[in-house]
């Protein structure tokens, strides 16, 4: 069998996501035949090389896709030192590894998905892809359409400016409104922070909808699997995600080399004309 990535292994066995599991490695809580691992890139066989996560030997678990409402307070991370409510202590009776796909901070509420399937989880969670995620915002004052305009046009945040966004408003009142996002980018706490940049604190934030699951009724606390239907449109959705942006990433990289090309040929010209200039100057 052919060599693989140690951190596509753990996440095709449903340790984490492909990311997750990369800082695993780096933490030195997985081994390779009774060696720690604390650097990458890695490579093994899965058949033969003998691979624990924390001392648990890696075992293959059945994949499974639940969908739960994240109430406010709970947290995205399988460990918490300090004992607080995680969103895994939610799922009853779930006896697979599974873990949240992308974050919701502590505040926020709604939709989480939570599985064991590392390389979907990658797909759904990493910027690359640009998987749609839809918010509900509640936000002190009243949105006028020119802060509906920044937020589409993009926003400057410390570490750059963010993707568009599709903004409309739900509710409008002198003293609040009701607002639904989507954005494609994950950054740290980014609603929040660009609805503030805009001038308008957030009050509650609840994302509804990860591509096309939606959180629709499920009541706040709850889970429910993903049915055979939804499963099936997520990966397409995934998938299609996933094509798109490998075509972005090599029509940039075209861009890129005709422009650098182009600068060479220019450049070139430059070196040319200079040349005949300065010998028809030695030689008038």
């Amino acid at each position: 069998m052919a060599r693989e990535r140690l951190q596509k292994v753990l996440a095709a066995a449903g340790v984490a996501a492909r990311r997750a599991c990369e800082q695993l490695i780096l933490d030195g809580r997985v081994q390779v035949n009774g060696r720690p691992v604390v650097s990458l890139p890695v490579l093994v066989d899965p058949r033969r090389d003998r691979i624990t996560v924390d001392g648990k030997p890696l075992t293959a678990s059945r994949l499974v896709y639940f969908v739960l409402n994240k109430p406010r307070g709970v947290l995205c991370t399988n460990a918490d030192p300090a004992g607080r409510l995680r969103a895994i202590d939610l799922l009853g009776g779930v006896r697979e590894r599974v873990f949240p796909v992308g974050r919701l901070d502590a505040d926020s509420t709604g939709l989480l998905l939570m599985t064991n399937d590392g390389e979907l989880a990658e797909r759904l969670s990493h910027p690359r892809y640009g998987v749609p995620r839809t918010y509900r915002a509640e936000v002190e004052g009243r949105v006028e359409q020119e802060d509906l305009e920044r937020l589409r046009r993009g926003v400057w945040l410390a570490e750059g400016k963010t993707g568009p966004a599709h903004a409309k408003i739900v509710l409008r009142q002198p003293h609040r409104s009701i607002l639904e996002i989507t954005l494609r980018e994950g950054r740290n706490r980014e609603i929040r922070r660009v609805l503030a940049r805009v001038g308008h604190k957030v009050r509650r934030l609840k994302r509804v909808a990860i591509g096309p699951i939606q959180l629709q009724s499920l009541p706040i606390g709850a889970y429910r699997p993903l049915k055979p239907k939804e499963l099936d449109t997520l990966r397409r959705h995934a998938e299609h995600a996933a094509a798109s942006s490998l075509k972005r990433r090599r029509e940039s990289s075209k861009s890129k080399v005709e422009s650098r090309n182009k600068t060479s040929k220019s450049q070139k010209l430059e070196t040319r004309g200079s040349r005949r200039w300065a010998e028809n100057a030695e030689n008038p």
